[in-house]
């Protein structure tokens, strides 16, 4: 199954901080990186305005499971990731992080409850998560959805910046044995 990452960080050593996180989701038991979005840097968004000048790096990461593992057990190791590259946990659900890893998608599950909700649901209404999916899945149609990702990218209004930071930030021994493909 094919399971969508969305990875940020806008406090410390962004770049360093989303290597480090990619390298420690290859490392999740029965997880594989298929393919890797490039980074972007982008707005904060939703944050109070002394945040404001803290901006993001932001990329997709599509991962697929080669064994079983729960979802819940898999947003367990992503939080544990999040913990041990520094995130703290605040009320404020946007204030500044070093590293902010939600899952967007796990192939066509829908599910709502205490651990996940799944689509994630603001995925489509943020262009710094459908710009960088829409770079490695333009076609995929999520589920309880009828656009494609790329077709919602551009439906999005304008605003909300989002530049190229990095195309090529991730080693490539991280990503599908060596080689980087659009799913």
């Amino acid at each position: 199954m094919d399971i969508g990452l969305s990875l940020g960080s806008n406090l410390g050593d962004r770049m360093a901080t989303l290597r480090e996180a990619a390298g420690r989701i290859a490392r999740i038991p029965g997880i594989r990186i298929r393919a890797a979005a490039p980074v972007y840097e982008t707005e904060p968004v939703d944050t109070k305005p002394e945040y404001a000048n803290l901006k993001y790096l932001n990329t997709v990461l599509i991962v697929e499971t080669r064994t079983e593992i729960t979802l819940t057990k898999l947003a367990r190791n992503l939080h544990g990731i999040e913990d041990q590259l520094g995130r703290i946990r605040q009320e404020d659900r946007n204030a500044p992080r070093t590293l902010d890893i939600d899952i967007l998608f796990a192939g066509s599950i829908m599910q709502s409850d205490d651990i996940l909700d799944l689509p994630h649901p603001r995925w489509a209404a943020r262009r710094f998560v459908v710009q960088p999916l829409a770079d490695v899945c333009p076609h995929l149609v999520l589920p309880g959805e009828s656009r494609s990702v790329s077709t919602i990218l551009a439906a999005l209004p304008p605003g909300g910046i989002v530049k190229v930071f990095d195309h090529d930030w991730l080693p490539q021994n991280l990503i599908n044995g060596g080689s980087v493909h659009a799913v």
